[in-house]
Formats: C-alpha cells, sequence, structure tokens
C-alpha cells in the first residue's frame, strides 16, 4: 500500500514545521504554557493566519476541505513541538460536530475566534424538556481545554431515547468550571451544570446523536495516534543525540552495545506506532465495525509505544530526563496522557476483543 504523500499535504506538512522549529521551540513553549497555564493566544492566531485552522474545515465555511490524511499531517507535527493549544478540541472534534449545523461557528473556528471544548460522555449529563428548550443537570469531569474555550459541545442522555448533543456558549450561568492544569500543560476544568437552555442549542434531533459521537470519537482516537508518533519521534531523536553527546568511562553513550540494543528496540516500537497510526486514520472512512476495530488496535499499539519508549527515554538521559528544564520529561507527559485518553490501553484491548467476538 503507497502511504506517501501528495504535493500539497508534503507541502502543508513542511510549511507547518517549519513555523513551529522558528516560532515554538521548546524553550518558548516553556516560558508561554508557564505564563498562560497551557494558554497560548499568539501560536493560535498563527496557525490560523497559516491556515492551519482551516484545514480540516469545509470550504462553504472558509476551509480548505481537508480530510483524514491532513488530519494525521497536522497533528503529527503539532505532537512534534508539543503544542498544547486546543487543535484536536476545536477543530477535529468540535468542527466534526458542528459540520452539519453552524456555519459561522465553523468560520469563527478558521480565524481563530472560537475555541471548542466538548463532552461526550452522555451518562455524565441528563437532559429533559422544559418550557422553552431544555433543562441539563449534572457534572461533566475532566472537559480539556475548557478554560479558555468560547462555546462547549455537550452530551446528555435524553429520558426515553439515545444520547443529544447541545451547543452553549461558555459563561452561560448555571454552568461552573472548575479548572486545573493537567500534567501535560493542559488546561482541563471539572464542569458541574444546572441549567435552562433554548430549543436551539440542540445539534440535530433529540436522542440521534450517538453514531455521530461514536465516529467524532474514532477520528479524536486516530488523531491522537498521530500527535503520539510526532511525540515519541522527538523523544527518540532527543535520546539518540544525547547518547551521541554524553560521555561515560571516556565514550559517548552511543558507543555502549547495550544501550544501542535499547535505542533499536525504542525505534522499533516507533515503526509500530506510524503503522498504528496509518491503520487507524486509513480506516476512518470504512465500515463502522472495521473503523472501530481499526481504532481499537491502534490505539491500544500506541498506548504500549508511548510507555515504553517514554520510559526508555527518560531511563537513558539518567536523572536530567524528569528534569523541568529538559523536553523529554515533558514529551513523556504528554504520552502519558494520550495513552490514557479516549480509552486507554486496556480497555482499546478489551474494545477490540468484544468488537472481533461481535463480528
Amino acid at each position: 500500500m503507497n502511504f506517501d504523500l501528495s504535493e500539497d499535504q508534503t507541502m502543508l506538512r513542511d510549511m507547518l514545521q517549519r513555523y513551529l522549529r522558528e516560532q515554538y521551540d521548546f524553550e518558548t513553549r516553556r516560558a508561554r504554557v508557564n505564563a498562560g497555564r497551557g494558554q497560548d493566544r499568539m501560536l493560535w492566531q498563527g496557525l490560523a493566519d497559516l491556515g492551519i485552522l482551516a484545514v480540516l474545515l469545509p470550504e462553504v465555511a472558509g476551509g480548505l476541505g481537508g480530510g483524514p490524511v491532513e488530519t494525521m499531517v497536522v497533528m503529527e507535527a503539532l505532537g512534534e513541538a508539543l503544542v498544547a493549544e486546543p487543535f484536536l478540541e476545536t477543530v477535529v472534534i468540535g468542527g466534526a460536530l458542528l459540520q452539519a449545523h453552524d456555519s459561522k461557528l465553523l468560520s469563527g473556528i478558521a480565524s481563530g475566534a472560537v475555541r471548542i471544548a466538548a463532552s461526550l460522555e452522555p451518562a455524565a449529563l441528563a437532559a429533559e424538556p422544559a418550557p422553552g428548550g431544555w433543562r441539563l443537570a449534572g457534572r461533566a469531569p475532566v472537559v480539556i481545554a475548557a478554560p479558555g474555550a468560547s462555546h462547549l459541545i455537550l452530551a446528555a442522555r435524553t429520558w426515553g431515547d439515545g444520547p443529544s448533543l447541545f451547543l452553549v456558549e461558555a459563561g452561560t450561568p448555571g454552568i461552573t468550571l472548575h479548572g486545573y492544569q493537567l500534567i501535560d500543560d493542559r488546561p482541563a476544568a471539572d464542569l458541574d451544570i444546572d441549567v435552562h437552555l433554548p430549543a436551539e442549542t440542540l445539534l440535530g434531533t433529540p436522542g440521534t446523536a450517538g453514531p455521530l459521537i461514536e465516529t467524532v470519537l474514532d477520528t479524536a482516537r486516530a488523531a491522537l495516534c498521530a500527535e503520539a508518533v510526532g511525540v515519541l519521534r522527538r523523544m527518540l531523536d532527543d535520546t539518540v543525540a544525547f547518547a551521541k553527546q554524553r560521555r561515560q568511562f571516556g565514550q559517548p553513550l552511543a558507543s555502549f552495545q547495550a544501550l544501542q540494543h535499547r535505542m533499536v528496540d525504542m525505534f522499533l516500537a516507533l515503526e509500530q506506532a506510524v503503522s498504528a497510526s496509518h491503520l487507524a486514520t486509513l480506516n476512518l472512512s470504512a465500515q463502522p465495525e472495521t473503523r472501530a476495530r481499526a481504532g481499537a488496535a491502534a490505539k491500544a499499539t500506541i498506548g504500549k509505544a508511548a510507555r515504553f519508549i517514554g520510559e526508555n527515554a527518560v531511563q537513558l538521559h539518567g536523572a536530567m530526563g524528569m528534569t523541568d528544564e529538559l523536553a523529554v520529561g515533558h514529551y513523556f507527559k504528554r504520552a502519558t496522557v494520550i495513552a490514557q485518553s479516549f480509552g486507554s490501553t486496556d480497555a482499546q484491548v478489551t474494545r477490540y476483543a468484544a468488537l472481533m467476538r461481535a463480528a
């Protein structure tokens, strides 16, 4: 199978990588994250000006109409630079949920004016009809990118039906955010919700959002797999460079055969992660069962690779690997969060087994 990128996709990758190298090196990132608690308005606007936020959006909303491969290209570059901004939450997840409903907000995403945070676990919230609209109540935990979001998309269970989706402006009375920062420097919040919403906040038909949510979750898993490839590649590259530079007993660490074998094993794990990312991406347009199996297998593979490469990268750097000043520890933290997001490695193995039994 041919995995070569097209000329346009290669240009997109090269442009984004060059911009991030010039404008967002590790020291710049560390300073901005510490100053803004995970919010970097300058970088977000820069991505909008480059057209990166518009790549996946439909042309009718001012987007470029990109698909799964473009998502993979962008997410891998963002992972390599350890970008903490909510591209996944806003463009990949929010853009997909809004495409059939609100072109105005999609245009706002493209320009950088709109940021989306989503809670897609319907069991967390209950929705029931109320005069003139709906009443939502419950607690949505760990909503990534909620601090700083302009809009929230909330999944809720509706009485006697399946899940429904609601689009809510941030700051709506009745929604309380308890914000904090995750170990990978990204902002998140637990949401306490007891709010009356007008009827137009409902996206689509009540109780019918289940298939869309599953599709978007598989899309998000594929995007995370691609980001993980960028993260893991940077950890491996930094480890190899460190081993060549660091000397022990008068020789570079890279000259010791045992460490060479360790780094080869890391390289093989990275290649497995690359294949897993391709598997998830190229099956996003397949039948739901096939798409789900590919996503579960890919996410489980990525989770194992993230742990193996991350642990070895930190160990080969010695005590320096856990310091705030060295990049490798920050990348390991992000890889750890990715492994747990949208289903842990063990959860994905269990999900894959269940999907195979049902096939």
